[in-house]
């Protein structure tokens, strides 16, 4: 009896991988041995960057109010624990986004807060 590889899954297998490592460089992108591990490694990184940018936003942010914090004779860290006090539960982001776009607003919830 003839041996049975399935070859239909395995070609199904390998142009898949082969698809994901469209646009990377040399064998990479078209010797299956090598792509596999490097697409492998490639969805480990971008695992890791969605933590990352989550990390990276929120420092972000935090320079954002810190500068529009101290243009108001302020530093962050008192303007946080201000806010605590008076409990006020804007987060860090939309602090930002006032401080980017709507300076005057942000310039009353600090005064507030003195």
């Amino acid at each position: 009896m003839p041996r049975s590889v399935n070859a239909v899954a395995s070609k199904a297998r390998r142009k898949k991988v082969l698809k994901q490592a469209k646009g990377f460089y040399g064998k990479r992108k078209n010797v299956y041995t090598v792509a596999k591990n490097v697409v492998e490694k490639g969805l480990t990184y971008s695992y890791v960057g969605r933590k990352l940018k989550k990390r990276d936003y929120r420092g972000i942010w935090i320079v954002r109010i810190n500068a529009a914090v101290r243009a108001e004779g302020m530093t962050y860290s008192q303007f946080i624990h201000k806010l605590d006090e008076k409990k006020i539960g804007l987060n860090r982001k939309t602090l930002a986004d006032l401080a980017m776009n709507e300076p005057e607003t942000f310039k009353q919830l600090v005064a507030s807060v003195k």
